[in-house]
């Protein structure tokens, strides 16, 4: 089963150089176990746009859906057997980024 593990940060281009290296040995850790789909940062919610073409018009707003002071920072895609093996993995990605992590599996 795959899960979407969501990096949360309360601040804006903050992982360091330490943080850096220590998330590369966490993604090579999760590529040498099989569990890797895919991962990758996000530009600061400054750099966001909301679209909403539900209506007559389409509608581009610039900046977060939500004014918030944490926000999505990152994420990774895992492959996982069960929520415990997840949770597990996700623990250790939360250690090596620093940060609170989401764990949502996919439907």
């Amino acid at each position: 089963m795959q899960y979407l593990v969501s990096v949360i940060d309360d601040r804006t281009g903050s992982a360091d150089s330490d943080e850096m290296a220590a998330i590369d040995e966490f993604n090579d850790g999760l590529r040498a176990g099989g569990h890797w789909v895919f991962a990758g940062g996000l530009a600061s919610p400054s750099a966001a746009t909301v679209i909403d073409n539900r209506g007559e018009e389409t509608l581009f707003t610039d900046g977060p859906f939500l004014e918030s002071k944490e926000h999505l920072a990152g994420f990774w895609v895992m492959e996982a057997a069960d929520l415990d093996v997840a949770l597990k993995l996700a623990a250790a990605g939360s250690k090596a980024c620093k940060r609170k992590v989401e764990v949502r599996p996919f439907l």
